[in-house]
């Protein structure tokens, strides 16, 4: 009789009995019968049960937890590789030089702020510098410096500027002086103005005084300096020679 090729796929004789070197040839009376395929599918099931955990463990490999000042971060490994020079790639690679420690759920211990560690991983995330309101710029340059990660480091550095540049530019304004000064002492009141202050307006308020037939001049000179509101919370005073100045030409 000739033997099917469905059979002979799976080393059948025309009798519907297994040859003992099929399944490794360790059939212990030579024959075994062909139960239908129960023992191949459950091979194939074990295989992929196998195949499934180990996917399940490379997966779980890629998620790395860090213990940084007691609070516990989860984040990817693909996440903390952006930077190949930071101190957190060569943690994860396990440097040897680090020496570093893990807690008991297996979180790299790290013996920094957590506060100021927020904004360093969410960079690391999506490449964008977000600090909330209660955070100083200078405690999160502090850790980009101590993590290593340079483009960040630039970026606080650059965003520190800003602020103080606006800064000063809001806490600036104009400081007004009314000067009082006869026509005789109009000239030299304002060739000798210096120290930033400069001159906005003459007004003649005509004379107080009458020295028999003589008329005397009196005018009013507005003067303006551009000078920081305030410094350690004092308020800036005039220079000396700008007090000399208003004292000379006042008498209001």
């Amino acid at each position: 009789m000739q033997v099917q090729e469905g059979e002979q796929k799976y080393g059948m004789a025309a009798n519907g009995k297994l040859n003992s070197t099929t399944l490794n040839g360790k059939a212990k009376d030579g024959t075994a019968t062909y139960g239908g395929g129960d023992d191949v599918e459950m091979c194939t099931n074990e295989s992929s049960v196998h195949m499934n955990s180990t996917d399940s463990k490379s997966r779980k490999s890629d998620w790395i937890r860090l213990n940084v000042g007691g609070t516990v971060f989860m984040t990817t490994r693909t996440t903390l590789c952006k930077d190949h020079k930071s101190f957190l790639y060569r943690l994860i690679q396990d440097d040897p030089d680090l020496n570093t420690d893990k807690d008991e759920n297996g979180a790299y211990l790290i013996d920094r702020d957590p506060s100021y560690f927020g904004p360093v991983l969410n960079y690391l995330r999506h490449g964008k510098l977000v600090i909330n309101k209660d955070l100083a710029e200078e405690g999160v340059l502090e850790e980009a410096e101590f993590y290593n990660i340079t483009n960040l480091i630039k970026l606080v550095k650059e965003r520190i500027r800003e602020r103080d540049a606006k800064q000063n530019q809001t806490y600036m304004k104009n400081v007004y002086r009314v000067l009082q000064c006869s026509e005789e002492e109009l000239t030299q009141m304002v060739s000798t103005m210096s120290d930033g202050w400069k001159f906005e307006q003459l007004i003649n308020i005509g004379s107080q005084y009458n020295y028999g037939t003589e008329d005397h001049a009196e005018f009013l000179c507005v003067v303006s300096k551009e000078c920081p509101n305030n410094l350690n919370g004092q308020e800036i005073e005039a220079t000396d020679r700008a007090k000399v100045l208003q004292q000379k030409g006042s008498r209001m």
